[in-house]
């Protein structure tokens, strides 16, 4: 499966990334090694999750996703408090 996920910064920013492994991914970039972007934006919170089944469906998606306005981007996030399931959609 293909990942395209987004984490809201400490800056409240928010990233969007395509990967295959989401737990791996979210653990590189809580480690300062995953994008530039994140290493000094921390903490970082894992806040949707979309799953498809080929690479160039998600990185499709992913690239939508970073072409949104900050605003487009915020109605995408499920509320505080809400899971967000590692594996599935949100």
């Amino acid at each position: 499966m293909h990942y395209v996920y987004l984490l809201e910064c400490g800056d409240g920013t928010i990233y969007a990334g395509y990967t295959t492994d989401v737990s791996r991914r979210v653990s590189e970039h809580q480690n300062g090694n995953g994008a530039k972007y994140t290493r000094s934006r921390g903490p970082l919170t894992l806040r949707r999750v979309e799953r498809f089944s080929s690479r160039s469906a998600a990185q499709s998606r992913e690239y939508e996703v970073k072409q949104l306005s900050r605003q487009e981007k915020l109605v995408l996030l499920p509320k505080h408090g809400d899971r967000v399931r590692i594996g599935g959609s949100v």
